[in-house]
């Protein structure tokens, strides 16, 4: 962790470590548990033929040791014979009872002893038993034992355990540290993507950040939930505002105090920076393949492109924008806008390109704005640039930047238009239909239009080759709602297999209950 935190004696990988998200490694065993046998019993009390099938090539990849009895149902017998002490086990960890729990585990052991505790029976253990180590830090007011802890133990920082972060931000702030307590905000704002904890986080970290790191954090949360950007545009004005800044409307030059820090570094490319995410992937959008722009065939003035309201100009009364009669070259800052843009340096190249001289700068200025999340403004200059005589390949790149920026406001359709009509390459093509089969599958989903959404998401995996997991799962709960519970069942499972979650868990459970 990086010293200005204050916690010097900590680890390097304590940072690394801070509010991760890979799976606790499972114990190595010859053969399958009680839990781990569950589902095949379920499957097996239910004569469900196939599934019992998949359940078995699961079990005997997971176990090549392990060889199934020649009659199925006598597992029934092994797997739910401590059922009632199980449910007694997690019934102590819920209630924090680390104690009662290993007395139960010792209990259960003798009596049954063919059984051994379940590896997420153990993970919740030892997460109790961190979590109760936790609260009494926080309570003695010891940040360092705290985070320690906290380190030590990732399960206690996850998403889902957001308070802990947050009572130990307002700790580390409260015994004077606001660095600690701002990295601590930064790392959750890395980590998490719901709205509601991205706002929640840079309300808190309010009291510790000055106004470019509210800027900044704010542009790291919309690239983690694009889908929350006009939430936390909103909060952005609130909170700046409070502080007795005003905030204008996608402002053509980039001012000190609220030009937002861009939220990742794309690739560079020798001549226009690479795109950053649009609104529904978290991974980066691949860079446009943006070539320099030949000398036109003949000169031509630049048809009036669409811009930002002008400040000052009040609503409803006609604006001539300053980018209708631009030339198509001239402006002799180009190199160093182009050099910033090639350094992925988004702020300098956009400090550099104010208002533009010619469309080339205006061009270049597109995506150092797209990827300082200005996505209107970014949509003006790319719309001038695909309508001027630049060339075609750049005249394609630019059609294919107004396609991020419509996608970065959610406004799917328009994208779709733009796509429909432009010869984009297969990568960018494949980009802006992955988006928005993306887009489309969430929103029908969330308007209970399940079998659509299913359609739209069996399409992205079919366009990628595989589906993101919170997708996947979004998916199950589509066929859940729509009927389909065996589907659902499978695919829970076959998540669940992968990767055992709560979200996992709690779809099988529900799965089981229709």
């Amino acid at each position: 962790m990086r010293s200005h935190l204050g916690f010097a004696r900590l680890p390097a990988f304590c940072l690394a470590a801070f509010v991760g998200f890979a799976a606790l490694p499972a114990a190595a065993q010859d053969a399958p548990t009680a839990e781990d046998l569950r589902a095949l019993v379920f499957y097996i009390e239910n004569n469900e033929t196939a599934a019992i099938q998949a359940e078995l090539r699961r079990l005997r990849i997971e176990f090549p040791g392990w060889t199934p009895p020649e009659d199925l149902s006598e597992l029934g017998v092994t797997a739910l014979a401590p059922n009632v002490e199980v449910d007694d086990i997690y019934a102590a960890i819920a209630r924090g009872d680390v104690a009662g729990a290993r007395r139960l585990i010792d209990e259960t052991r003798a009596q049954f002893p063919g059984w051994t505790p379940p590896q997420d029976m153990q993970t919740l253990l030892a997460t109790a038993d961190a979590s109760s180590r936790f609260d009494e830090a926080i309570g003695a007011r010891d940040p360092v034992a705290a985070l320690r802890i906290a380190v030590d133990n990732p399960e206690l920082l996850r998403c889902n355990r957001i308070n802990n972060p947050w009572r130990l931000a307002e700790l580390q702030e409260a015994t004077g540290n606001p660095a600690a307590a701002l990295a601590t905000y930064r790392q959750i704002i890395a980590s998490c993507s719901a709205a509601d904890d991205l706002i929640a986080t840079i309300e808190k970290a309010n009291s510790v950040a000055s106004t470019d790191q509210i800027n900044a954090l704010i542009a790291s949360a919309t690239a983690r939930n694009p889908a929350a950007s006009e939430r936390l545009e909103q909060l952005r004005r609130r909170l700046l505002a409070g502080r007795g800044i005003a905030i204008q409307t996608e402002p053509d030059a980039p001012r000190a105090s609220t030009e937002p820090a861009p939220a990742a570094t794309p690739r560079p490319v020798p001549t226009a920076p690479a795109a950053a995410p649009a609104p529904a992937p978290r991974a980066p959008a691949p860079a446009p393949a943006a070539a320099p722009a030949p000398a036109p065939r003949a000169p031509a003035p630049a048809p009036t492109a669409a811009a930002p309201v002008v400040a000052g100009v009040a609503p409803g009364t006609p604006a001539v924008s300053p980018l209708a009669s631009l030339s198509l070259r001239g402006d002799g800052r180009l190199a160093q806008v182009r050099a910033a843009a090639a350094a992925a340096d988004f702020r300098t190249c956009a400090a550099r390109s104010t208002s533009p001289q010619s469309i080339e700068v205006a061009y270049e200025r597109a995506w150092c704005v797209y990827n300082l999340e200005r996505p209107l403004e970014a949509l003006a200059l790319f719309t001038l640039a695909a309508n001027s005589s630049l060339g075609g390949t750049v005249r394609r790149d630019a059609r294919y930047g107004m396609a991020l920026s419509y996608l970065k406001r959610n406004m799917t359709d328009a994208a779709s238009e733009i796509a429909a009509s432009t010869d984009l390459t297969l990568d960018q093509r494949r980009t802006v239909e992955a988006i928005i089969l993306d887009q489309r599958g969430v929103r029908a989903y969330q308007e209970e239009d399940y079998d659509r959404a299913i359609v739209y998401f069996d399409g992205l995996e079919e366009l990628e080759g595989t589906l993101r997991r919170d997708l996947a799962i979004l998916r199950a709960y589509a066929y859940l709602n729509s009927g389909d519970v065996r589907r659902a069942r499978e695919e829970f499972q076959r998540l669940d297999s992968e990767l055992r979650t709560e979200d996992t868990r709690a779809g099988l459970a529900a799965a089981r209950t229709q």
